[in-house]
């Protein structure tokens, strides 16, 4: 279980990563490499808790916009979540920061969804395997005995 959170941890961050590569408006201004890392795990952490507890109440409050948007008013609410993510590292002084919600929290968050979801498909952590069922045969009826 320890094992499957930290390899998400490392997924996200990761993903991060690449989309400070990628969107110029997503920057971590850390000095050192190891503060980079440092401050990417902290931000997926952030990020991740962040999601667990806001997204499931954004979504039962705002219910009729998915279905009205067809689900896409998810690409706002991401971007909000991942500009919240931004003004908290802002708060407590962790050098991430997110210039605009558009174009960079958006394709920021659209970005760090996509990769995490591939590297999550490549990368299988225990608790993703299903169980195996094994068939069990019934016992066989006794052979009638031949004389």
């Amino acid at each position: 279980m320890v094992l499957g959170i930290v390899l998400r941890l490392a997924i996200s961050a990761l993903a991060l990563w690449l989309s400070t590569l990628i969107i110029p408006g997503i920057k971590v201004t850390a000095q050192t490499t190891w503060g980079t890392v440092g401050t990417l795990v902290l931000v997926a952490l952030i990020f991740g808790v962040v999601n667990a507890v806001l997204k499931p109440i954004i979504k039962v409050v705002g219910c009729a916009f998915y279905v009205i948007t067809l689900g896409l008013i998810a690409l706002v609410v991401n971007g909000l979540l991942f500009w919240l993510v931004s003004a908290i590292c802002g708060w407590l002084d962790i050098p991430f920061h997110v210039d605009d919600f558009w174009p960079d929290a958006v394709l920021g968050a659209l970005l760090v969804g996509i990769v995490s979801w591939v590297l999550g498909l490549v990368i299988k952590d225990r608790g993703d395997e299903k169980p195996t069922v094994r068939r069990v045969e019934p016992p066989r009826p006794p052979q009638p005995r031949r004389y």
